[in-house]
């Protein structure tokens, strides 16, 4: 199978790097050209190419950006994939990041205004895990500790492939539903940050009440970045000194802030 990335910044590079560990070829792309990925190809065996390229003869691509740099992608630049081509939305919609985006404040789920920028259906996946609980929190199959993962989109087939994919990088995964009812894991969700087991994952998607997601995402991310001293306007990390940024977080203190804003 071979996969393409686009976006591998932050959480896109561990995407790079679980896949390249469970043997995919990987090709990846970014919007400062192949030269700026000679480190991460170096480390991973990833291939570096330019953005048009990155999306031809893939089985799988990924698209790994924020919100607001989805409408910066060249346009028609999906009509060089081929049809069967699987595409995944990474992405999560953060005004203080994303600037105000009309249609998904109005209801549009995240992922459908993905669609309609693209112009081709998506999977919603790993969208709910933070980049270091991805690289460290998969376990082997069975695991009773194994986080899973929802997965939402409007074709069963490629959600079952998405699905054996992340079994073999070390995640379980259950069906969320389409993509209109990809809101149910979107930031607010209690399936959002928190690294469900197999088992709450399916009894949390039963009971969630769309109307606190708006509250809980202001207050999980209060929290998160309280806990990681971030700059709450912007979301980066604040110096403690010139010299100095932070350490990051170990994931299960992010986990544990999430599921805390959860608890009845």
């Amino acid at each position: 199978m071979n996969i393409g990335l686009i976006g591998p910044g932050e959480i896109g590079s561990v995407i790079v790097r679980k896949l390249r560990d469970a043997g995919y070829s990987v090709k990846m792309a970014n919007s400062k050209g192949p030269d700026s990925l000679r480190e991460l190809a170096a480390k991973t065996g990833a291939i570096p190419v330019s953005i048009g390229q990155v999306v031809q003869n893939v089985d799988i691509l990924f698209i790994v950006l924020p919100d607001k740099a989805i409408p910066e992608l060249p346009e028609g630049l999906l009509n060089k994939a081929k049809k069967e081509t699987i595409v995944i939305d990474v992405g999560n919609y953060y005004p203080f990041r994303d600037d105000r985006i009309d249609e998904i404040e109005n209801g549009l789920t995240d992922s459908a205004w993905v669609e309609k920028q693209i112009g081709r259906p998506v999977i919603k996946v790993l969208n709910t895990i933070v980049s270091n609980a991805l690289a460290e929190a998969g376990r082997p199959a069975g695991s009773r500790d194994r986080v899973a993962l929802p997965i939402s989109g409007d074709n069963p087939k490629a959600k079952e492939i998405v699905a054996q994919l992340l079994d073999r990088i070390g995640f379980d995964s259950v069906d969320a539903g389409t993509i209109a009812e990809s809101w149910r894991q979107q930031p607010g969700s209690p399936v959002y940050c928190t690294n469900p087991t197999k088992e709450e994952l399916q009894q949390w998607l039963k009971n969630l009440d769309r109307s606190s997601l708006i509250t809980n995402k202001e207050k999980g991310t209060k929290a998160h970045f309280a806990v990681e001293q971030r700059d709450p306007r912007t979301g980066a990390v604040i110096k403690r000194t010139d010299y100095q940024v932070i350490k990051r977080t170990d994931y299960q203190t992010i986990v544990n802030t999430y599921r805390s804003v959860h608890k009845k």
